[in-house]
């Protein structure tokens, strides 16, 4: 049988070029045959011996005497593309840490918000902000934790504004950050209302806009939020406006929620500036912000700050954990407060610093219109101030309590959602897929995939690509023991067979059993020892 060939032909090619090609291959075809009268040369296998249909091979199988000839194949460069290897991606190259194993192409993969923005090709992403969407026990939250804790090295800080579960507590603790608890009898205070750095190349007039912008933002949404929802009216908005006013006054421009509560009482008791009508306008947001001063909120947002953003610190953890045990409520003001508090103190270009802010229970910052316009303005803001902002959902019904259904807040909420870019789609429910391909306008078939997803792989979506990775194929012991999030429902012993199964999947992660003691060790025993020893 003549050997395949293949002659790649450009697509582009004229036809008199395609005509004089075709000539070739015939000529060569043509040479390859023997001359007339002459016959062509057995190439049978040796030893040969007779059998009952011509001659064979000493293991009773039989030469198929029949002559095969092949012409060579011909065609474009385009469509030979289409051949496997090449179906293979390239992926988006070996800038930033590595994340996992690409399973479409068996190769490591790597990933940088910023590296992908800074591509100037197809391969590069839109913006720096990534949405994280996975059902409990995808693997999310570790993958994430994986994602910014291999990010340090490259000189990227990680911000939790609000750590509502104390899991990134001791994450910061083993790598060397700076963690700031709040509640639980902490004297530490954090004001929402702090002006925060100068943003680089602005005017007087432009920053002084952005500052006070920011302060009635975070002030409307805290009232908006107690009010379950309820929209301030305009004579309110202008009480609190009034009240903010003054309050930044009486502080040489250090307003704290306190004095603007004082104020509010000064509005009440008459004292308006000319206009009686701000006297009742004043009770609603007065009561509001009385929850902060004497009630249950005390003792955390309504003085100075206490605490410092430390710049060189790896790692900054809010801890919130004590305070999201109260309630929902308390936890949706309390989110509020620290984020516009970080956000005061990040959003300063003359550091040049690039950072991780991850929003764990992301909707929570959703749920009111002024916090959705905060979040939005914020996450547009994201890339002129080096900022990659990680937004984790568990699932899309997770808006379904942003608003009320066809409302204002709820569209928008889904709308933050579905612009962000960079999407990492875990392991998801059955009931799922309909909002990905609807909201997330995610593949039908990309979605029914990622219901059949195991821990820890998840689909990446960047700039006009996707990729299957498998995080956990590169993690390690000490990895997964730091970034687990099971310790509190789980016994030690139900962890070790997901780390069996960890183990399995990449053997060069783990020592031979064999060579960790003279006698037998299993590999279950082996892992009871090094978690005891840890």
């Amino acid at each position: 049988m003549t050997r395949q060939t293949f002659t790649i032909t450009p697509a582009q090619q004229s036809s008199a070029d395609r005509r004089a090609t075709r000539k070739q291959v015939a000529a060569a075809t043509k040479a390859e045959r023997p001359a007339k009268g002459v016959k062509r040369e057995r190439r049978l296998p040796d030893p040969a011996v007779p059998g009952p249909f011509g001659p064979g091979l000493a293991d009773r199988s039989y030469w198929n005497l029949a002559q095969v000839t092949v012409p060579p194949h011909q065609a474009t460069s385009q469509h030979l593309a289409g051949i496997y290897p090449f179906v293979a991606d390239a992926g988006l190259g070996h800038r930033g840490p590595v994340i996992g194993v690409d399973l479409n192409a068996d190769a490591l993969w790597h990933f940088s918000p910023w590296e992908a923005y800074a591509d100037t090709t197809e391969r590069g992403a839109f913006s720096t902000n990534i949405l994280v969407l996975g059902a409990y026990r995808s693997g999310k939250s570790a993958v994430i934790k994986m994602l910014t804790s291999r990010s340090l090295p490259f000189g990227h800080q990680v911000v939790l504004p609000s750590d509502s579960k104390g899991e990134w507590v001791k994450v910061a603790e083993a790598l060397g950050g700076s963690i700031i608890r709040l509640g639980a009898g902490s004297a530490e205070r954090l004001n929402p209302l702090d002006r925060g750095p100068r943003r680089t190349g602005t005017t007087d007039d432009q920053h002084e806009q952005m500052v006070a912008q920011r302060r009635i933002t975070t002030l409307t949404s805290l009232i908006e939020q107690t009010l379950a929802g309820t929209r301030l009216t305009a004579v309110e908005h202008a009480a609190v406006h009034l009240a903010l006013a003054r309050a930044i006054g009486t502080t040489d421009d250090r307003p704290t929620l306190r004095e603007v509560h004082r104020q509010l009482e000064v509005i009440a008791s008459g004292d308006t500036d000319g206009d009686p009508a701000l006297v009742p306008a004043s009770a609603q947001p007065r009561f509001v912000l009385r929850r902060f001063v004497d009630g249950d909120l005390s003792g955390l947002f309504e003085d100075e700050s206490t605490a410092a953003f430390d710049e060189d610190a790896p790692m900054v953890v809010v801890d919130t954990s004590e305070l999201f045990a109260r309630g929902d409520l308390v936890a949706q003001l309390t989110q509020v407060c620290s984020t516009a508090w970080i956000q005061a103190v990040v959003s300063d270009r003359a550091a040049h610093r690039t950072r991780y802010v991850v929003r764990e229970e992301g909707w929570r910052d959703m749920t009111s219109l002024a916090a959705l316009q905060m979040y939005q303005q914020w996450l547009k803001l994201s890339r002129h101030y080096g900022i990659s902002n990680i937004v984790i959902l568990h699932k899309m019904g997770d808006l379904d309590t942003v608003g009320a259904n066809g409302s204002q807040e709820r569209s928008l909420a889904y709308s933050i959602a579905g612009d962000i870019e960079n999407k990492f789609i875990f392991h998801v429910n059955h009931q799922e897929r309909a909002p990905l391909v609807d909201r997330l306008n995610i593949p039908p078939m990309h979605a029914d995939m990622a219901r059949q997803l195991g821990r820890g792989q998840f689909l990446a979506y960047v700039g006009q690509y996707s990729y299957l990775v498998d995080a956990f194929a590169t993690s390690t012991e000490w990895e997964y023991d730091l970034f687990a999030t099971d310790d509190a429902v789980l016994p030690l012993e139900a962890d070790v067979p997901a780390v069996i199964d960890l183990a399995d999947r990449v053997e060069t992660a783990w020592p031979d059993p064999n060579d960790i003691a003279e006698t037998d060790v299993s590999v279950d025993g082996w892992l009871t020892q090094e978690r005891g020893s840890a």
